[in-house]
């Protein structure tokens, strides 16, 4: 056997695999001599058929079996041994396959692409630095959230006409194209230019409207029209939407059935402990807002200082054949950009966890699980109730979907885990914010 290594770059290969009869052949002898124990052929007693028969019947089978056996055996072991840091799969010359003649070679030469990662290095350091939001609700952020609480608690109605400040409902067709969707259009949303085209319509009546103009932010097309953040970007256009409900809230007047609902029975009991509490609500949600945009902020700012080169033919190629006809060219091309950001964070992540030797313990697996578990039950309140019975509810959670349930929280603490310690090495700029300089920021 011989297997070599044949670099075309620092980042693709292409690996040699040459396998002589004597590779593969006492497997195949082996197997012929299982196979006979085993044949229950007529004429013959079990465990008696001759092993030239065997040959004769499934002799070629046999071959292919064991030389595939031995070679991905061997493939494996030589990546190991060379610590080859492969991304992907080894992809066969599948062409030099199809000619291998079966019936009478002996020997076989196989050849398989490989993508591997280049050596780098990363920054963690004090002269990273990075800005760390910090959310003041102003009176302005206070009015809104205010209103947004008197809006979700209010009552709702189906009126035939539209008027200022309802929301709508409706199906949005883009004229040029075939991109529809069905989605709620809410009235804060539309441009202020723009507003006035769908006042006064009923339900069957027709906007048109240019889609670059229709909203305040067009990060908001992701939702209204279920397309990437890159498409929602870049459309362009005239689109029709035709209405089919018109949702009119009546705001919740601020009394005590108003304070029970939103913090349950007479936790408050006067406006000014209301608005208060709503404010500390408000600003407690939003340090983990700030802290996800934190994290991105530093992943992003890692990959942007990390220099990695990646196989990107290889890694196209990989793609459109592992993904089996699932996607087209077209779709790799256009998501490949977002794909290698994704792949380079996980190579800065990984190598970061190991050269900081970052673990996760089983315990701490199984107590994030009980914290979440409990938010979905009521919080802290429902604690005290279940406490007896949280050890379970955690194993039964994690047992599920095959252990799929188990790796996802092992992953978001690991995560929690690299992010704290990179947020501890770099330098954190903390600039204080009101909420829409916040939100601003968090849709760049």
């Amino acid at each position: 056997m011989d297997i070599s290594l044949d670099k075309k770059s620092s980042t693709e290969a292409l690996i040699k695999v040459k396998l002589n009869e004597s590779d593969y052949q006492p497997s195949v002898e082996e197997k012929v001599k299982d196979y006979a124990k085993k044949a229950n052929i007529k004429g013959f007693r079990p465990g008696k058929v001759p092993t030239g028969l065997i040959k004769k019947m499934y002799g070629k089978s046999i071959v292919v079996e064991q030389v595939n056996n031995v070679l991905s055996k061997s493939l494996s072991d030589y990546i190991k041994e060379n610590k080859i840091q492969l991304i992907g799969e080894p992809l066969p010359d599948q062409e030099k396959s199809m000619a291998i003649d079966w019936d009478n070679q002996k020997d076989f030469e196989f050849d398989y692409e490989v993508g591997m990662v280049s050596d780098f290095e990363y920054d963690l350091s004090k002269k990273l630095k990075v800005k760390a939001h910090k959310i003041e609700l102003d009176r302005k952020g206070l009015t809104e959230t205010l209103d947004n609480v008197k809006k979700q608690f209010g009552t709702v109605s189906n009126p035939e006409e539209s008027k200022e400040g309802d929301d709508l409902f409706g199906t949005f067709n883009q004229i040029e194209g075939e991109l529809s969707n069905e989605s709620l259009l809410k009235w804060d949303s539309i441009s202020k230019k723009e507003q006035k085209k769908f006042k006064g319509i009923k339900s069957g009546d027709i906007v048109e409207f240019d889609i670059e103009k229709l909203l305040n932010d067009q990060h908001d097309l992701m939702t209204l029209l279920d397309v990437g953040h890159d498409k929602a970007h870049d459309l362009k256009g005239k689109f029709t939407f035709t209405l089919k409900n018109v949702n009119r809230t009546e705001l919740a007047e601020v009394n005590q059935e108003l304070f029970d609902k939103v913090f349950g029975k007479d936790a408050v009991t006067t406006e000014e402990e209301f608005v208060e509490k709503v404010k500390n609500t408000v600003e407690e949600n939003y340090v983990r807002e700030a802290d996800m945009l934190l994290s991105r902020d530093l992943r992003d700012l890692l990959i942007e200082k990390t220099k990695i080169d990646i196989p990107e033919n290889f890694l196209k190629k990989w793609l459109m054949v592992s993904n089996e006809g699932k996607i087209t060219q077209e779709d790799i091309e256009r998501e490949f950009d977002e794909y290698a950001r994704s792949l380079k964070w996980d190579l800065i992540r990984n190598r970061i966890s190991d050269d900081h030797e970052i673990k996760v313990e089983n315990d701490e697996v199984k107590e994030r699980a009980k914290l979440m578990i409990l938010s979905q039950l009521g919080g802290q309140g429902a604690a005290d109730q279940l406490k007896d019975h949280m050890d379970s509810f955690a194993d039964n959670y994690l047992q599920g979907e095959n252990g799929q349930n188990y790796m996802k929280v092992y992953n978001e603490v690991r995560e929690e885990k690299i992010m704290q310690l990179i947020k501890s090495k770099v330098t954190l700029n903390e600039k204080k914010v009101n909420l829409d300089e916040f939100k601003k920021a968090a849709s760049n």
